[in-house]
């Protein structure tokens, strides 16, 4: 119910949970139920991005703003245009990309690494997380700003200790 009524909405969206408790799928789910299904999904994992990456993975990259950059790159923002962008592990973003990541939900636009220019984008954002990240809000590990802009909605997922029969569904889903 919650899920279908997240759908609905346009709204931010956080996902607590422990690993493999099925955040992406419900971040999909979301999706699927939104006005914007017949949109992109995109799914990025913030504790696999190399630091010296990241900007670049969310926001994209002119064509020599770096050494390598032989062309323009189109980051996740723009990939998921008028669609939904799940950023997982979002606990694990670095400090400076929070403060980018929070101009875009407030701006609804963003900057390429080596742009001189904006560009708007109109993403929904689910975000996910297996931290406590009103512990890392006081620890100065995640901005305070930030976590407020996250938990608009806020989905609890119980563990899978706590939800058994779940088991044999999660375990079809990804054989």
């Amino acid at each position: 119910q919650t899920i279908e009524q997240a759908g609905r909405s346009n709204l931010t969206i956080l996902v607590q949970g422990e690993s493999g408790t099925g955040k992406e799928l419900v971040a999909r789910a979301i999706h699927s139920r939104s006005d914007r299904r017949a949109n992109p999904f995109v799914a990025m994992n913030c504790a696999a991005l190399p630091e010296s990456l990241a900007e670049s993975e969310l926001f994209g990259h002119e064509k020599g703003s770096f050494t390598g950059a032989n062309e323009r790159h189109v980051g996740c923002f723009e990939r998921a245009h008028k669609g939904t962008l799940f950023l997982d592990e979002i606990g694990e973003l670095p400090l400076p990309m929070q403060g980018k990541l929070l101009r875009v939900l407030e701006q609804g636009e963003i900057v390429r690494v080596g742009g001189e220019g904006t560009v708007k984008v109109d993403v929904r954002l689910v975000a996910a997380t297996n931290r406590d990240l009103e512990a890392r809000v006081r620890e100065g590990e995640f901005r305070q700003d930030l976590y407020y802009r996250l938990q608009v909605v806020i989905i609890a997922l119980p563990s899978l200790r706590d939800r058994r029969e779940d088991i044999p569904l999660l375990a079809e889903h990804f054989l």
